[in-house]
């Protein structure tokens, strides 16, 4: 099990860096950042741009693997989110992690996109991923689309191995991430109690590795990704719990698990010193 840590990036970079050396410290494997406008959580916070927070956050960090959770077809095209990618992969040595997603609820209508239908916001997010994969492979790309088109994009330097870890729930998006993904995160579904949480995770994954087969792809060696806090419970309210619910997560076969800096009221409302516990067990493991 490989363990990470979300940092809003709601504070100013002089209160965020201890944040982003600290999760090197405690041991984490990788930190994320939301890639938002606005994010719907925290609506009237103040709220700092994702791209330019990585690339700071990869310059006082060494070790740890960084990545947004998660970018999505609101508000970036492919073309430009391709090159944000590869500096960001270079300026990290080869450390990030690129999520991506439907997109938060109210970055949808930001730019524009009032109206559109769940159906539509899936269509255009597997146009926005289809096309990602192109440019990873391809150069002098064009492209035209309902939702996106290129014209001759170009896409040196070759970019590396960057992992394409791709968001989803429902069954079109699995299938989508069993075809064209490195790696699969979810959030679960969104439901009232606690049990029914881990049902429904069961059943996504259930539906991804059949996906996989269908696919012509090795379930077993499929990295997945689980967002905890998603659940009706924070995580990080007790070391005991967040310890129970890594050890359901492994259970599903889950290889990665995600928690939150805690905040000092909701959402993430928790203690720092839980997650100093927790990281001090993280620690242990890899002594």
């Amino acid at each position: 099990m490989r363990f990470g840590l979300t940092i809003l990036p709601e504070l100013p970079w002089s209160e965020l860096r201890p944040r982003w050396e600290a999760a090197e410290a405690m041991g984490f494997d990788h930190a994320w950042t939301y890639d938002h406008l606005v994010w719907g959580g925290l609506p009237d916070s103040p709220w700092y741009a994702t791209m330019p927070t990585l690339t700071a956050a990869a310059l006082v960090t060494d070790r740890i693997r960084l990545g947004t959770f998660v970018s999505s077809p609101n508000f970036r095209h492919p073309v430009l989110l391709h090159r944000d990618v590869q500096s960001l992969d270079d300026i990290s040595g080869g450390r990030f992690l690129l999520g991506v997603g439907t997109g938060g609820d109210l970055d949808s209508t930001i730019l524009g996109g009032v109206g559109l239908s769940t159906r539509e916001r899936v269509d255009r997010f597997q146009e926005f991923v289809e096309l990602l994969v192109r440019l990873r492979s391809e150069d002098h790309v064009d492209a035209d689309g309902r939702w996106f088109s290129a014209r001759n994009a170009r896409t040196l330097p070759p970019l590396g191995d960057v992992p394409l870890v791709v968001a989803a729930n429902g069954p079109r998006s699995l299938r989508l991430a069993a075809r064209t993904g490195d790696a699969w995160v979810t959030t679960g579904p969104k439901v009232g109690t606690v049990e029914e949480w881990w049902a429904g995770l069961d059943q996504a994954r259930q539906t991804l590795e059949e996906a996989l087969v269908a696919a012509g792809r090795d379930p077993e060696s499929f990295p997945r990704y689980l967002n905890l806090d998603s659940s009706p419970q924070f995580s990080l309210t007790s070391r005991g719990l967040f310890e129970e619910m890594v050890g359901r997560a492994e259970g599903l076969g889950f290889t990665d698990v995600i928690t939150h800096w805690p905040r000092p009221d909701g959402p993430y409302a928790g203690s720092v010193a839980v997650l100093e516990d927790v990281a001090a067990v993280l620690l242990s493991r890899a002594d």
